[in-house]
């Protein structure tokens, strides 16, 4: 965490929107030549806590990073909380690792189990009817596990991978480990269960990763798909298409309140990423992702609409 240790309180408090102020326009405004240079030796991202003029969420937690800038703005306590179907993004991350597929393969096919036909529409979780002995691609699996966030579907993923949901987990976890991710906690690889946790800073951690797999990219700016023997499935992240939203994935539950991590074009080539979480946590899920939406298109558009007032973006 980048801090100034000997400044006095009252001194950093009255510089300390103009201090952030020129980290953003750095994060947003040089060339990449300039903005690679700030990364810190280690190669992880200098996290710097914000207090100035950048519309942030009036709750929760939330953070944003652009791609190769190697700063990341934090806002918020950046401490552990539910992040529901956001784990999604990390399933899927496991899954392709173990089983990469280029762009425009389709990938094995893999039967629907018993369990998954069963789970579908049981216990008010987000599931797609499936039919057992069905076979599926990964592809479509993967279409169904992120656009219409099927939790039946991430657990048959779970299975299918590793054997067991927990030794699935267990690949989790390590993936978790090995990207830095410090404040996270995966138990389940849906995110059905409040004890998986993670920090928006966390959370761009995976986010950088999973924008670098071609087919996740592809299908995270998926509006909607035709999966064969279930149909028309529509992705829930509604601002995809708006404020130059080509991803990532929503989540939300009444313990969780609504989270969105997002990705977003400044321009034709550099890529804003964003994590809002606990938004309008303990009301319902709808409202707390509706929460999540809204707070990330006001934060979205505040940060794209910046390189543009100073005249840096063509």
């Amino acid at each position: 965490m980048f801090s100034l240790p000997s400044v006095p309180r009252r001194i950093w408090t009255a510089v300390g929107a103009l201090l952030l102020l020129a980290a953003l326009t750095a994060l947003v405004a040089l060339p990449r030549s300039d903005r690679d240079t700030s990364a810190r030796q280690d190669g992880a991202p200098t996290e710097i806590t914000d207090d100035g003029d950048i519309p942030w969420p009036e709750e929760g937690q939330a953070a944003v990073t652009l791609e190769g800038s190697g700063q990341v703005l934090t806002h918020g306590a950046q401490r552990p909380v539910p992040i529901a179907s956001l784990t999604k993004v990390m399933t899927a991350y496991v899954v392709l690792t173990g089983h990469p597929l280029r762009p425009g393969e389709e990938g094995p096919r893999i039967e629907v189990d018993p369990q998954a036909a069963h789970e579908a529409g049981v216990g008010g979780e987000s599931t797609v009817v499936v039919t057992p002995g069905d076979h599926r691609t990964e592809r479509e699996l993967l279409h169904l596990l992120l656009l219409p966030s099927a939790n039946n579907i991430a657990r048959l993923l779970a299975r299918w991978d590793a054997g067991s949901e927990e030794a699935f987990v267990r690949k989790m976890q390590r993936a978790a480990h090995h990207l830095g991710m410090r404040d996270t906690t995966y138990t389940d690889a849906s995110g059905i269960e409040p004890t998986t946790t993670s920090t928006a800073a966390d959370q761009l951690k995976l986010a950088r990763e999973a924008m670098r797999l071609p087919v996740l990219r592809d299908i995270v700016a998926t509006r909607e798909a035709t999966v064969p023997g279930v149909g028309r499935v529509a992705n829930s992240n509604t601002l995809l298409g708006t404020s130059g939203v080509v991803g990532l994935k929503t989540g939300s539950s009444t313990p969780a309140g609504g989270n969105l991590l997002w990705a977003a074009r400044t321009d034709g080539t550099r890529l804003l990423l964003g994590a809002v979480l606990h938004q309008r946590a303990d009301t319902t899920p709808a409202e707390g992702l509706t929460a999540a939406l809204e707070a990330s298109r006001t934060l979205i558009d505040g940060l794209r609409a910046r390189p543009r007032s100073t005249g840096s973006e063509g």
